[in-house]
């Protein structure tokens, strides 16, 4: 089974990949999601983000993760203890669905699609590393026309995440999504091949 991480800079196009992969067959396990779960109602880490951070992170018992925002944001102190509580239950429930795709089919191919894997997981034994790779000045131009971030948040969401060059320093793979979204896609098609063979 190959286990695959795909990360990326916000805006990078890392979701048109992991839709095409997914199209192919891939099991996709979300990073994003796996963090909403384990913060849901009654969870544990909630209780724990509500007793270090307040009471005011909650709203109709569930995490208010705008108040929280505010409170972690550009805050590294903050947010490292944060990332303490939410990134050992993140391991554990990805772990988790690692296993069960592997049970389900020993030949699957599985991607972790994590946005932070620079900052928690780059370690992991991840048989491929895959970046998708966009210049920062164009993944600003997106976060403004199709998410509809003022100039400043943009620039502000850019710069609280690792550089493109660290990225790009650890991957197996990368995947430049600049260009038109045909050309990102001929390049997934080929990962996808060249996963495959890996595979088979």
């Amino acid at each position: 089974m190959p286990l695959v991480a795909l990360t990326g800079g916000i805006a990078s196009g890392k979701s048109t990949i992991s839709r095409r992969l997914a199209e192919h067959g891939a099991v996709i396990v979300d990073a994003d999601q796996i963090v909403r779960d384990v913060q849901s109602p009654g969870s544990p880490v909630l209780t724990e983000i509500a007793e270090v951070f307040g009471p005011s992170v909650i709203r109709d018992g569930a995490l208010d993760r705008a108040a929280l925002g505010a409170i972690v944001f550009g805050d590294e102190a903050a947010l490292a203890q944060l990332n303490g509580i939410v990134h050992p239950a993140v391991r554990v429930a990805s772990q988790r669905r690692f296993d069960e795709a592997l049970s389900a089919d020993p030949d699957a191919v599985v991607v972790y699609d994590v946005p932070l894997l620079v900052e928690a997981r780059v370690d992991d034994p991840w048989e491929h590393v895959v970046v998708a790779d966009a210049p920062a000045d164009l993944r600003h131009r997106r976060l403004v026309e199709l998410r509809g971030m003022t100039a400043e948040e943009a620039t502000a969401r850019i710069a609280a995440q690792v550089s493109d060059e660290r990225r790009r320093a650890i991957a197996d793979v990368i995947i430049d999504t600049s260009g038109a979204i045909e050309h990102t896609l001929a390049q997934t098609d080929r990962l996808w091949a060249r996963l495959t063979g890996a595979a088979g």
